[in-house]
């Protein structure tokens, strides 16, 4: 783990804001009903940045770009490009145990589908790597064959085709597929083999925003923690708002919103790594990346 020197990083990279403006943060949201928490209330703390809205992969590309200075972001992204980010501590969206909206749907038991092809939304790298980990780690599995499908994904699993869905899909797919041989929550998949919290996102920073006006996201990391702290106080006022916006009822939104997790611990922090070094194992990632922070002083 380190926490970069901030005298280090400017003698490398001399700050410059962008465009002289330091409150022109550009923050991605998921737009998954998961980081609800960390939204809805954002406003009220006096965050006066624009909001990118994308699934995980569209805004891991605008991160990797340049176009989004932070985001709560595929922990694989992270893995994969840990050179150029830097985390916001103490946040990410995690499970300990059951997940609910990272699921494998299977037609048939999974020890049968040892050379079956698997459909995935394509949506995030972090599930699916950790779909092959655990068919290989844990199910002996000896290759995982995965394509993303021209039509939807639910297409293919109507015809029987092992399918992976991921956020606001696999609520609703949970649903619609209930008689389905069998479904299988990733998160809680992970945690019978491993007994560790699974982060499916971190909250990631660009190493050269920090550089550029390290204050102003020291500022955003504060009221990022408020906004979370004010949605889990009024949980009731966070469901209200989401209301037709997709399957679930407002107690259910409520119930899965309590069942994630939204910290960064030392316990999840062995997850990630665990994570990490068996992406290694599995050629997904050239090395373990180190866990660095945005420098506090």
């Amino acid at each position: 783990m380190c926490q970069l020197d901030v005298q280090e990083m400017n003698e490398q990279n001399p700050v410059a804001s962008r465009d002289g403006v330091t409150s022109s943060l550009r923050i991605g949201q998921i737009s998954y009903l998961n980081v609800a928490p960390f939204f809805h209330f954002l406003p009220d703390t006096g965050f006066c940045g624009e909001i990118v809205s994308g699934v995980p992969a569209e805004l891991n590309q605008m991160l990797a770009d340049g176009r989004i200075d932070a985001c709560p972001s595929s922990s694989f992204e992270y893995g994969l490009h840990a050179d150029d980010y830097l985390l916001i501590p103490g946040h990410s969206i995690s499970s300990i145990g059951p997940v609910r909206s990272v699921l494998l749907f299977c037609p048939a038991p999974l020890e049968t589908l040892q050379n079956q092809e698997f459909a995935l939304t394509g949506e995030s790298a972090t599930s699916v790597n950790l779909l092959k980990i655990l068919l290989q780690e844990f199910m002996g599995f000896t290759q995982v064959v995965c394509r993303i499908p021209q039509e939807p994904v639910e297409t293919l699993l109507e015809r029987g085709t092992p399918s992976l869905l991921i956020g606001d899909r696999a609520l609703a797919a949970a649903q619609k597929y209930s008689g389905m041989a069998q479904i299988i929550d990733l998160g809680d998949f992970w945690y019978r083999y491993t007994g560790l919290p699974f982060v499916f996102a971190l909250w990631i920073v660009r190493r050269q925003a920090v550089e550029g006006d390290r204050a102003a996201l020291l500022d955003f990391a504060r009221q990022l923690q408020q906004a979370r702290s004010l949605s889990f106080e009024r949980l009731d006022e966070v469901a209200s708002s989401r209301k037709g916006q997709g399957e679930l009822d407002s107690a259910e939104m409520i119930k899965y919103w309590r069942e994630l997790s939204y910290d960064l611990s030392g316990e999840h922090l062995q997850g990630l790594l665990r994570y990490f070094s068996l992406c290694c194992k599995y050629g997904l990632l050239p090395r373990v990346p180190e866990i660095c922070f945005i420098p506090q002083g």
